[in-house]
């Protein structure tokens, strides 16, 4: 008996799997063959489409949403259509590509037209993934040069922090008061601390002259 699947995969930075779970249902794929996957697609070491291809057999019907569902490295999606429908002996439908049917044309220009077409679209695929990461890289280094700063802010030492310091030193309050009384990370608090000493370095070696 023929199975039907359906794959879904959406980034861990984008949520939203609606479409491409209406589409499964509009196909016709039941909820218990429906997989999805929220993780990146430049590899296919998925735990749900591993899960799923393990349970595929000879004449199923796997249906994605587009291309860049199934992933965006052109290698691997060319392996990974290879081993479906040539090792498996799984049908693909890419819903937004209709020429992308393997239940259709299976003569040899029909074969021949499903190959090009996928060809072209996995390397377009390849090509918008890389040129995101050129756009992201470029526009931080735009930020950078402008002055913004990544990743968390600086917390600020507190107008007291010489004070806990010197208590600190002097063992009046252990290490976990300390960074209770500043509010900082211990890394944060050895930093705060080289600069306090530098400045007390500077300010003695300024009177002594």
């Amino acid at each position: 008996m023929v199975s039907i699947y359906g794959y879904i995969r959406v980034s861990s930075t984008d949520q939203n799997e609606e479409r491409q779970v209406n589409a499964m249902r509009q196909a016709g794929v039941v909820e218990s063959n429906i997989y999805m996957d929220k993780q990146s697609g430049a590899d296919f070491n998925r735990p749900q489409y591993v899960k799923m291809v393990s349970q595929m057999e000879k004449g199923d019907l796997l249906y994605i949403l587009s291309i860049d569902r199934l992933g965006r490295n052109y290698e691997e999606i060319q392996v990974q259509w290879r081993v479906l429908t040539k090792e498996i002996g799984v049908d693909i439908c890419v819903i937004d590509m209709p020429l992308l049917d393997t239940r259709n044309g299976k003569d040899l220009m029909g074969t021949f037209i499903a190959d090009l077409v996928l060809q072209i679209l996995s390397f377009v695929a390849e090509s918008e993934r890389v040129n995101i990461r050129k756009r992201q890289e470029q526009g931080i280094a735009a930020a950078k040069a402008k002055g913004v700063r990544f990743g968390r802010p600086e917390i600020e030492a507190p107008k007291e922090f010489p004070r806990i310091v010197r208590e600190w030193e002097r063992k009046n309050i252990t290490f976990d008061q300390a960074l209770e009384k500043t509010g900082m990370s211990p890394s944060t608090f050895y930093r705060r601390l080289r600069e306090c000493r530098s400045a007390r370095r500077k300010k003695k070696n300024k009177s002594g002259v």
